[in-house]
């Protein structure tokens, strides 16, 4: 059989999933979690999308339709991807704490091995937080003019992008104080989280309006 801990996160049953992260071995973590979410998002926007075409609904919507089912498509599995990545990283991070550090010259190389895979485990969530606000784009679009008996499903589709998106802000920003003085992603990842937050959150903000109008305004 074939171990757990060597088997692609995407090829893992889901109860085999759930039971990774709540081991105690760190990878996969947080970073892999919020990848995770993020595709589930991606991949309830393709849900709509199939819920919509060849209905009345999709009358005039067909091309917007067509591009959001494509990146749909694309963004879940560019998600399920960085999950694996995510984990891959912290994973270097684990091996390269343990090096041998007896001399100098195994310090040297401990530092170094250290210094690569601190930088991916920044580096990586930050594509995931990326690609989570790509998610929230497309829920935003695709609530307004979805099926209606699938709007609801568009809500979720935001809020898991929107878990995704500060699910791999957190990452990041616990990662970027490891980085080298110097490092441009250091010196520039701070302001891009910033922005990716900030508009991020007017995104989750416009597809629950869209989702709570719908649905007969009953939200709170």
């Amino acid at each position: 059989m074939e171990d757990a801990n060597t088997t692609s996160l995407s090829d893992l049953p889901l109860r085999a999933l759930v039971e990774r992260l709540a081991s105690h071995d760190p990878v996969p973590g947080g970073g892999s979690a919020a990848a995770i979410a993020g595709a589930m998002g991606a991949a309830l926007i393709g849900m709509v999308v199939e819920l919509t075409v060849g209905r009345p609904a999709a009358e005039g919507h067909e091309a917007q339709l067509a591009d959001l089912g494509a990146a749909a498509t694309q963004r879940h599995a560019a998600l399920l991807a960085l999950a694996q990545r995510d984990a891959d990283a912290y994973q270097a991070v684990v091996l390269a704490r343990r090096l041998p550090r007896d001399s100098e010259p195994e310090r040297q190389a401990r530092r170094e091995a250290l210094g690569h895979a601190m930088r991916a485990a920044a580096a990586v969530p930050l594509a995931t937080a990326r690609e989570a606000l790509a998610v929230l784009q497309d829920a935003a679009v695709v609530a307004p003019i979805g099926n209606v008996n699938a709007v609801s499903d568009a809500g979720v589709a935001a809020l898991l992008g929107w878990a995704a998106l500060h699910g791999a802000i957190l990452n990041v920003r616990i990662n970027l104080p490891y980085l080298r003085e110097g490092d441009p992603l250091r010196e520039s990842a701070p302001a891009e989280l910033a922005e990716l937050a900030g508009e991020g959150e007017r995104l989750r903000r416009s597809a629950e309006t869209a989702v709570d109008e719908r649905m007969g305004g009953g939200g709170q």
